[in-house]
């Protein structure tokens, strides 16, 4: 098992926040009320609490097909080709420009920070600047195995010890958990003092993650998520524009009950309606933006100090 002993150190077992003793492909718990035994794949940590979890560590150690692995890791190629030809209808316009920002804070907190990055099994849209600095050091985790995935995990019960990270990322990962407060607690807890978090998270989209997607939060709503941390910056990530064509998508489909039908319409959909998105590059930073994004971001430090409920509604941008 490739870990350094740093990274070894810091692995917590995800149910009792035990350390975890290494034993041939194994991790097991060292709490012997706990005893969890936990496998490596391919170097990879299965780390899953099922008592918390939608996920059994069987799923990955018998590569069960679920959502995420279909569809970003086995992609059927002629598929993808397809895709890569017909114009993309979403666009985010600000995810390059906060990674950037992100990246400067982090680096003028620590000259290595250590950065969680939660749904990370592929490189997240825009986040090129934190990527390629080679000052960050980067635990790329998930709950499917891809080209980064470094951790198996489940961010109800992240499995390292506390106020060990400088910076956590999740990126369009909290409308895909049962309890994204409790999501957001764990992200708490693994963050230093005054550590920074960067997440993205829609409003104005449908379903597109089957049955593993539950959540949608305004301006606010995003906001309150956050409570506990003081806010850097925060605003619309993907705009208006993005959400009219991905209503006008999905109700197109809405008429058509098989998968099999609704392929061919795709390129149609999309060629009638990937323009709507170069609207957002006007539509990003106004204020009516708020009350209709796609998807809103928020980059924020850790607090001693929750926003009161009576100070969040003095937070509202929007026009309404």
């Amino acid at each position: 098992m490739k870990l350094s002993e740093e990274i070894f150190k810091a692995l917590r077992c995800p149910k009792c926040m035990a350390i975890l003793k290494s034993e041939d492909a194994l991790l097991v718990c060292s709490n012997n009320d706990c005893k969890k035994i936990f496998p490596v794949i391919n170097n990879i940590p299965v780390l899953i609490n099922e008592e918390n979890s939608v996920f059994r560590i069987s799923d990955f150690t018998e590569m069960r097909e679920t959502y995420f692995k279909t569809t970003i890791v086995n992609k059927n190629p002629i598929k993808k080709a397809i895709v890569a030809f017909i114009p993309s209808i979403g666009k985010n316009i600000k995810a390059q420009e906060n990674y950037s920002n992100f990246a400067r804070k982090l680096l003028s907190y620590s000259s290595n920070p250590k950065v969680l990055i939660l749904g990370g099994s592929i490189i997240g849209e825009g986040m090129e600047p934190l990527i390629e600095n080679p000052s960050i050091i980067l635990y790329e985790s998930d709950i499917s195995f891809g080209p980064r995935t470094q951790f198996i995990l489940d961010s109800h019960n992240i499995p390292f010890t506390n106020e060990y990270f400088d910076g956590v990322v999740v990126q369009a990962v909290l409308e895909h958990v049962l309890d994204p407060f409790r999501c957001v607690q764990e992200i708490y807890r693994v963050l230093k003092k005054d550590g920074l978090v960067y997440a993205e998270t829609p409003f104005m989209q449908q379903v597109h993650g089957g049955r593993y997607d539950f959540h949608r939060f305004t301006h606010l709503g995003h906001r309150r998520l956050f409570r506990n941390f003081s806010e850097i910056e925060s605003g619309a990530v993907c705009g208006p524009g993005m959400a009219l064509a991905w209503s006008y998508k999905y109700f197109i489909k809405s008429f058509f009950s098989s998968k099999k039908t609704r392929i061919p319409l795709y390129p149609i959909i999309h060629l009638t309606s990937f323009f709507l998105k170069y609207f957002d590059y006007y539509l990003i930073n106004k204020p009516g933006t708020l009350d209709a994004a796609s998807a809103y971001y928020f980059c924020g430090q850790k607090s001693d100090f929750p926003l009161e409920d009576s100070e969040l509604l003095k937070l509202y941008k929007g026009i309404m």
